[in-house]
């Protein structure tokens, strides 16, 4: 018969040895490690995780999603075992402080950087608006797109609650900025029924001392005052009136910065036309557009002709300075709230 007490005294541990034992094999955490943990007590603002350490660590509620949530059990469950980013070493209690919204936000910009790769268009809602422009959600991240890059007649205020094709125009994690573009994200699926030499007609929608923009379909174009006409002209104003309607020809199409590039110059039987009677060269606007498109592609195939307008790669050259910059307003919010 085995000896109860002997065996006991032999194999027994004390606390000091049960403590001794979880050091040997304790893991060490840092700030910064993605460890795998089991919710066991979900909290009203937090949760506890069993990570392996001594101490449970502990979530706080605006920690377990990018997005904002009321209570933890929109996000988590009892016994549930997921990935969790290490926030915060051991306070003086030995616990830890947990996130999941950073590994969202890791992945987020991950996601996006990806997409910008791609050059992808993407849709979404607009949450909010300021003076700058517009705000929405990408893949979690805030996004702004700037005022000058919004393609609608609709006030600004009146586009919450609307979802919009975007592109975008600067990723940039370091800085925390997420900027798009309505108008790119338009041009281009314009411009892929589009063609340099074509005719489009078109309304005045504003005049700038450089030129006038013309709505052609549902998206902007530059008419640059150096390709109005053949004769000098002081100021667009001496031609047209906001919400003329008129016929013009596109000379450019520059996708990347989501501009597209207008003349009636082109388009003038005899010089001057455009100012002296506009109603005939939109009268033979097919016609002279014809041999427009002719003359380009002699160009293009190495043989000179006199009557190929030489003005055409300097206009395209002043539409991409004149036209409106692709700045970023100063008001921008950052794409990840603090």
């Amino acid at each position: 018969m085995v000896n109860q007490e002997t065996t006991a005294k032999d194999i027994g541990f004390t606390h000091d040895d049960f403590a001794a034992l979880l050091d040997k094999y304790d893991y060490h955490f840092s700030p910064g490690d993605v460890v795998a943990g089991t919710v066991f007590s979900l909290e009203p603002r937090g949760a506890l995780i069993d990570i392996g350490a001594k101490t449970a660590a502990y979530i706080p509620i605006q920690e377990m999603s990018i997005n904002r949530i009321d209570a933890p059990e929109e996000v988590l469950q009892s016994n549930e075992t997921r990935e969790f980013f290490i926030l915060t070493d051991e306070n003086e209690d030995g616990q830890l402080t947990l996130s999941i919204r950073r590994i969202e936000y890791m992945r987020a910009w991950e996601r996006v950087r990806q997409l910008q790769a791609e050059d992808a268009t993407v849709r979404s809602s607009v949450f909010a608006t300021n003076r700058g422009g517009a705000l929405v959600r990408i893949e979690g991240l805030r996004g702004f797109i700037p005022g000058s890059h919004i393609s609608t007649r609709k006030p600004k205020e009146e586009l919450v609650g609307e979802e919009l094709p975007l592109k975008f125009l600067e990723v940039d994690e370091d800085r925390n900025r997420l900027v798009l573009s309505h108008r790119r994200a338009l041009v281009e699926r314009k411009m892929n029924r589009l063609e340099v030499g074509e005719v489009v007609i078109g309304t005045v929608r504003g005049i700038k001392p450089y030129g006038a923009f013309i709505d052609i379909g549902g998206v902007s174009g530059l008419l640059h005052i150096s390709e109005i006409s053949h004769d000098h002209i002081d100021t667009p104003h001496s031609v047209f009136n906001v919400n003329d309607e008129v016929k013009v020809m596109i000379i450019d199409l520059d996708a990347e910065r989501g501009r597209i590039s207008l003349s009636t110059k082109q388009l003038e039987p005899e010089p001057g036309d455009m100012v002296k009677n506009p109603q005939v060269v939109y009268e033979k606007a097919e016609e002279m557009a014809a041999k427009y498109r002719e003359q380009l592609r002699a160009q293009q195939e190495g043989v000179t002709i006199e009557e190929v307008p030489a003005a055409v790669e300097e206009a395209e050259e002043e539409v991409v300075e004149a036209a409106a910059p692709e700045e970023v307003a100063e008001e921008q919010p950052s794409a990840v709230e603090i």
